[in-house]
């Protein structure tokens, strides 16, 4: 059973809000921030963190757009998707949501990963370039950061990309590059999904591949992100 609730923190430049969902106990558990994609932080978003929370992490799903003229944000988070620069606009609020997370009293803050969705995805991956404190990302259908040459700084990385979408390409591309590099990576493109297909409230939702996606996620996390920790201890 897990509890949540609303948290308010100082992002980069403007004042943000997330989702904190967190099980029973006094822990310390993991955390994992989750990157919700163009809809916001939408009841999806909150839905996939409660699912983390009852897997024994702490969960916290920052809304980029709180407070932020929805529009004039998608343009910036798009101008940075396109140029490609890691340190892309928004990375800053993710990081100081990475740090309002590891201050709860509850979560380890050296067991920390994260998962996004489509913008999202790319998000995680472009983080992942510049934060050593991430120990492993997911990314859900997201884009590369330019040049790719910059994974060779990132953590683990686990990704599922649908087949039927321009981002399997990313995917592909991707899973060369972390393995040119030796990092640990679990990349996987699903025949005949589509994008969005993790989404369980949207149009295509495809339940095998969600479900595949989610038992990978939950094995990666817990080899990389869970144990992580306990195994410097």
């Amino acid at each position: 059973m897990s509890t949540t609730r609303t948290v308010s923190f100082q992002g980069e430049r403007d004042h943000l809000e997330g989702y904190l969902a967190r099980r029973e106990g006094d822990g310390p558990f993991p955390g994992a921030v989750v990157i919700h994609g163009a809809f916001g932080l939408n009841e999806n978003i909150k839905e996939i963190s409660r699912r983390f929370a009852d897997e024994g992490y702490v969960a916290f799903a920052v809304d980029l757009f709180a407070g932020r003229n929805r529009a004039v944000s998608m343009a910036r988070f798009m101008a940075g998707m396109l140029r490609g620069n890691p340190e892309r606009y928004g990375v800053g609020d993710l990081k100081a949501a990475l740090g309002v997370l590891s201050e709860q009293p509850s979560v380890d803050g050296e067991r920390i990963g994260t998962i996004g969705f489509c913008m999202g995805g790319g998000f995680a991956i472009a983080w992942a370039c510049t934060d050593d404190r991430l120990k492993a990302i997911a990314p859900f259908y997201g884009t590369n950061p330019r040049p790719l040459s910059a994974v060779a700084r990132s953590c683990p990385v686990v990704g599922s990309y649908p087949e039927k979408d321009f981002t399997a390409r990313s995917g592909r591309r991707l899973d060369a590059e972390l393995a040119s590099h030796g990092i640990p990576r679990d990349i996987k493109v699903y025949t005949g999904a589509r994008h969005s297909f993790f989404n369980g409230r949207g149009r295509t939702y495809d339940p095998a591949a969600s479900e595949d996606a989610w038992q990978r996620t939950l094995a990666f996390f817990e080899e990389h992100v869970a144990r992580g920790g306990q195994d410097r201890q």
